[in-house]
């Protein structure tokens, strides 16, 4: 099982594979020369890898994309043959919702056939302040997609994100068999 993790540079991406991979995780990290759009020293230029080792022996395959467009080749080939994507949002950003619909649009395969749960971080705000203009661009969309205020440094609140992204697959998976 392959599973993404997607979004803008900052996100969590990386720090989300690290709090729950069962492996030591392998990291493209470089020099970010894009300080305009981030501060952070570094940057994902190629992909993130880390695994979750399963009782029943799967292994499930955690990939995380590079977040600058000027990357956005990688996702295409990142994407074969995913099973679904975790969507990761900084609510600092003040274009949240537009990199909401950017990666809807980058991810529309996914998002259509309700692959895809959104973690929404860098925020303290209760969810009822945070949500709403989230879930209003995914209504517009004709999309229900799990959407979800996270904390990626902890491992509890990555494997939610995970664990909703499996139900929510298999649920539209069976319902396209009914």
């Amino acid at each position: 099982m392959k599973i993404l993790f997607i979004g803008p540079m900052g996100s969590g991406k990386t720090t989300a594979i690290n709090a729950v991979s069962d492996i030591a995780t392998v990291s493209t990290e470089a020099e970010n020369n894009d300080l305009e759009v981030n501060a952070k020293a570094t940057t994902t230029v190629a992909m993130d890898y880390g695994e979750i080792h399963l009782s029943d022996g799967e292994t499930v395959a955690l990939y995380g994309i590079p977040g600058q467009a000027r990357f956005d080749f990688m996702w295409t080939i990142l994407a074969e043959g995913a099973m679904g994507a975790v969507l990761l949002l900084d609510h600092g950003d003040q274009d949240a919702c537009g990199q909401l619909a950017v990666y809807l649009d980058a991810f529309a395969e996914l998002a259509g056939r309700g692959a895809l749960v959104i973690g929404i971080g860098h925020t303290r705000l209760p969810a009822a302040e945070v949500l709403g203009p989230y879930q209003q661009l995914l209504r517009q969309r004709g999309l229900a997609l799990p959407l979800f205020i996270t904390d990626v440094r902890e491992r509890s609140n990555v494997l939610l994100l995970i664990e909703s992204l499996i139900a929510n697959a298999e649920v539209n998976q069976l319902m396209e068999n009914f």
